[in-house]
């Protein structure tokens, strides 16, 4: 089965999916930030009421602070993408990459049937998808390795 095969019948839930920071529409610009610092991802998922409505990302943030420094005391809900893009825990992975062009973004979060948050994915989990089926034709390199190999390893 080929890569266009598995990301048609594979559904999202088989996806590595990673913990996405939650954050109520009243928090600031800068409470945001450390969470996503925390939690070491580029987005964090706005909710009012606990339902989520909107996604902060790293992307937004750098638009509003070149427009304005004084953002960082502002809520995110001025600075936030509603609609946000997101995927069903049931919905096969090649939705994921569907969702990721159509709305232009690195980031997708994962609901279930309810519109309740499960996690995150995207670019990474993509990556790590690809790696992790196909790690003969896959050639692992780490970051900062000057170093070449002409045979390929598995991830």
């Amino acid at each position: 089965m080929g890569l266009a095969e598995k990301f048609a019948s594979t559904p999202v839930r088989d996806l590595n999916l990673r913990e996405m920071p939650i954050c109520d529409v009243g928090a600031t610009v800068k409470e945001a930030v450390e969470k996503l610092q925390e939690a070491r991802v580029g987005c964090a998922m706005a909710t009012e009421d606990g339902k989520p409505v909107g996604m902060f990302t790293e992307g937004l943030l750098r638009e509003s602070f070149a427009q304005n420094p004084g953002v960082i005391d502002e809520t995110i809900a001025a600075h936030m993408a509603a609609p946000f893009p997101k995927v069903y825990l049931d919905d096969t992975v090649d939705m994921v990459l569907a969702a990721m062009q159509a709305n232009n973004t690195r980031f997708i979060c994962v609901v279930d049937a309810d519109e309740q948050i499960v996690g995150l994915t995207g670019q990474k989990g993509l990556m790590e998808f690809v790696a992790e089926e196909f790690p003969r034709q896959v050639m692992v390199q780490r970051i900062g390795d000057t170093s070449t190999t002409n045979q390929r390893e598995g991830a």
